[in-house]
């Protein structure tokens, strides 16, 4: 029974509401709680979480424009705002994902890769994406930030289908699974008003040494 408690409140930080995972505010839980009705009336009790967690995904992945590749104006960072203006970078989108995973109950946390902005080496940045909690598999990473050519993010647990492969020495999967976005990505979204700003200043963490 300890240990049980003890998982459960070790659950507790991933379903939190904060200032940048606003999931209580009104248009992020109304939004929640729509996809959620939407799939509960297609799916098997035994599979609920992981078809609103899919469902949660899809829609941010299709329906939030990635601020670069769109060349969209504003730097978003809370979950409300890039509800509010349906565009984000990388880590914006994650955040939001966050909310709606966690406004219907499903825990969520914060995964990064290091990555070549350019591809053939430096400069590097952090890329942001999500670990969801499924009951029939575990902590499950998922990319919403959105689909192009060459990337294509899906959902298919226990198999993971990101949107970007490790493929250079100095690119890295970082293992953590964080209740809250890094500090150094926020304060790089909340730096900047404009993407090309932010572009040429994305976040970014030296690996250490094996």
């Amino acid at each position: 029974m300890n240990n049980d408690n003890r998982g459960i409140n070790a659950m507790d930080c991933y379903l939190s509401t904060t200032d940048i995972i606003d999931w209580k505010e009104p248009n992020v839980l109304a939004l929640a709680k729509e996809i959620a009705r939407q799939r509960e009336a297609k799916v098997a009790s035994v599979l609920m979480d992981a078809a609103i967690a899919k469902a949660c995904f899809e829609w941010v992945r299709d329906n939030i424009q990635h601020s670069w590749d769109y060349k969209q104006n504003p730097v978003t960072c809370r979950a409300s705002s890039v509800l509010a203006h349906k565009t984000g970078y990388c880590y914006s989108k994650s955040h939001l994902l966050a909310a709606l995973l966690r406004a219907n109950n499903i825990p969520a946390g914060f995964c990064y890769q290091r990555l070549s902005l350019e591809g053939g080496g430096a400069p590097y940045c952090l890329h942001g994406l999500n670990a969801v909690y499924l009951q029939s598999y575990g902590w499950y990473r998922i990319d919403a930030r959105g689909n192009k050519e060459g990337v294509d993010a899906q959902f298919t647990p226990p198999i993971e289908q990101l949107a970007f492969p490790i493929e250079e020495t100095l690119e890295a999967d970082l293992p953590e699974i964080w209740a809250e976005p890094l500090p150094v990505v926020v304060g790089a979204l909340n730096a900047y008003d404009d993407i090309a700003a932010l572009y040429d200043n994305l976040p970014d963490v030296q690996l250490m040494q094996r």
